[in-house]
């Protein structure tokens, strides 16, 4: 290697000397490193809830991809309690219901950033994991799904104007956290899947309000459960294929 002590800017230029760099064999056991990390990582002793996880799912690695989802972390359950008690709250002073308003969207975002790069800290971890992708990316989305129907029961109850369109509403709930997780799938983004779950939420709510309806329109229009049900229906068809067939292009979401 060339001897550039005396010049270290003009080492780091020379092009000998970075073709040496890369030729020359790092005396370190990657792969040994990341067994060591695995193993520590999974040798924690489980909490209730991941024991509990384990015998509805059978399945210790999917229980413990399932509480390690970043939406289902307490920072982000208190987040949605606040904002759907913030609902509440308004909905019993201007006796307009929001929370089938507010509920479709947060679950929206729950899901979209329930699993992929940049969103899950666990996400490496888990696909070490001895099952697949696909079958974490579902039961996480699903139990995100179910814990924020049951926050927004929950609200609604709390909100005696709301308690009517209760059921009615989680259907366009499903419709709209179907687009995030479609959206975020394919595009192998986190933000992509709530931008365009959000968007397609308003887009819904303004149309029924410009049509002449109420703000509740879109959450509660009995002509448009079957629209959402075929829409949603959709949307997981393409979550099903583009976790099956990911982009090699980029980085696997799922």
């Amino acid at each position: 290697m060339h001897d550039h002590a005396s010049d270290p800017a003009r080492g780091l230029d020379c092009t000998a000397c970075r073709r040496d760099l890369e030729t020359t064999p790092i005396d370190v056991d990657l792969s040994g490193i990341w067994t060591g990390v695995m193993s520590q990582v999974w040798a924690g002793r489980p909490g209730r809830t991941e024991l509990v996880a384990r015998r509805v799912l059978r399945s210790a690695g999917l229980a413990r991809a399932l509480v390690t989802t970043p939406s289902l972390l307490l920072s982000w359950l208190v987040a949605s309690v606040v904002v759907l008690a913030a609902g509440v709250v308004v909905s019993l002073s201007i006796d307009t219901p929001l929370i089938p308003l507010l509920a479709p969207g947060l679950a929206g975002a729950g899901i979209a950033y329930a699993y992929g790069p940049g969103t899950d800290p666990a996400y490496e971890i888990a696909r070490t994991m001895p099952i697949s992708d696909r079958m974490v990316l579902l039961v996480r989305a699903l139990a995100v799904f179910g814990l924020n129907a049951l926050l927004g029961i929950v609200a609604s109850v709390a909100a005696p104007m709301a308690g009517g369109v209760a059921l009615a509403w989680l259907v366009p709930m499903t419709a709209v956290s179907a687009l995030a997780l479609a959206a975020a799938t394919v595009s192998g983004s986190a933000n992509v899947g709530v931008t365009l779950g959000l968007a397609g939420w308003c887009i819904a709510v303004l149309g029924g309000r410009i049509t002449g309806g109420h703000m509740d329109t879109a959450a509660s229009s009995q002509q448009l459960v079957l629209p959402y049900l075929i829409f949603a229906a959709c949307c997981v068809g393409i979550v099903l294929r583009a976790s099956r067939f990911p982009n090699h292009r980029r980085q696997r979401w799922s």
